[in-house]
């Protein structure tokens, strides 16, 4: 199956997960695109303690745009 991930939120929880979950489908062997638009393309920024955005993006094994 192919999944598309559009982001375009500042929240960094909702960036977070949305990551997470494109990362689960990744492994699970699903075709996953991620586009970061709007305010999301900030994602660098918006990482914390509590929500490495940046892990997530790290591991991510699809195609990934900002």
């Amino acid at each position: 199956m192919k999944i598309l991930i559009i982001i375009t939120s500042s929240d960094p929880e909702i960036i977070y997960h949305a990551m997470r979950l494109a990362n689960v489908a990744s492994q699970k062997g699903e075709e996953v695109s991620v586009f970061m638009l709007g305010k999301a393309v900030l994602f660098e920024k918006l990482s914390n303690e509590q929500f490495n955005i940046m892990e997530q993006i790290n591991t991510f094994q699809g195609d990934f745009y900002a």
